[in-house]
Parts: C-alpha cells; sequence; structure tokens
C-alpha cells in the first residue's frame, strides 16, 4: 500500500509540473524558451504539446508582424489578426491552465502538424 501511495503522489506531481511548464510556455516568448529548456530534460508531454502550441501562435504573431508591413490591406489584416491571434491565446492559455491537451483554435491542429518533431 505504501507504494501504492508513493507513486500516486509522485504521478500528481509530475502532473502539476507539467502543467507549470505548459502554462509559462504562453508567457512571452522568453517564458516559450524557458518551457523548452525546463522540458528539454523530462519530456513530459502534455508540456511538450503546450510548448508547440506556443511555438506556433508566436510564429504566428511574426507572420502577421510581416504582414503589417505593407500598407492599408497589411495593417487591416494585421488589426484583425492580432484580435484572432489573442483570442487563440487566451484560449491555449486557459487549456494549459485548466490541464486539458486541447488545440487551440483555428490553427491548433496545424501547428499539431507542423511542430510534431519537437
Amino acid at each position: 500500500m505504501s507504494t501504492e501511495i508513493k507513486h500516486e503522489r509522485t504521478e500528481q506531481l509530475v502532473g502539476e509540473e507539467a502543467k507549470r511548464i505548459a502554462v509559462i510556455s504562453y508567457i512571452t516568448i522568453i517564458g516559450m524558451v524557458i518551457a523548452f529548456v525546463m522540458n528539454n530534460d523530462k519530456k513530459l508531454g502534455f508540456a511538450s504539446y503546450h510548448i508547440r502550441q506556443s511555438i506556433g501562435l508566436c510564429i504566428t504573431g511574426f507572420a502577421l508582424g510581416i504582414v503589417g508591413i505593407v500598407p492599408i490591406i497589411g495593417w487591416l489584416i494585421n488589426i484583425a489578426g492580432i484580435f484572432v491571434l489573442l483570442y487563440m491565446w487566451i484560449m491555449a492559455f486557459m487549456n494549459a491552465v485548466n490541464g486539458k491537451e486541447t488545440p487551440a483554435p483555428i490553427l491548433g491542429k496545424k501547428y499539431e502538424e507542423w511542430f510534431k518533431g519537437i
């Protein structure tokens, strides 16, 4: 019985650690790098999933910044895209906080495909 309790506690701690790393990954680009380094040795599946989602959101934001360079139409796309990106980020962040391995809305499934090697 004692070993079962220890195993359950260890599993719970790993879950909390993975959750913590996943949440950190959504807090700026620096947080994503910190989460990537924290998860590098442990390879926690939940944390890796959210790090991949976070990388996708960062790259999408970078692409929107490039599009925003184009006058008028680029600015309009950029403004609309920022609000969509903010919605995607909030939903993905809430999934990490709640312990759900659910993709970010709209592009989350694509992020899973594109970054499955990370």
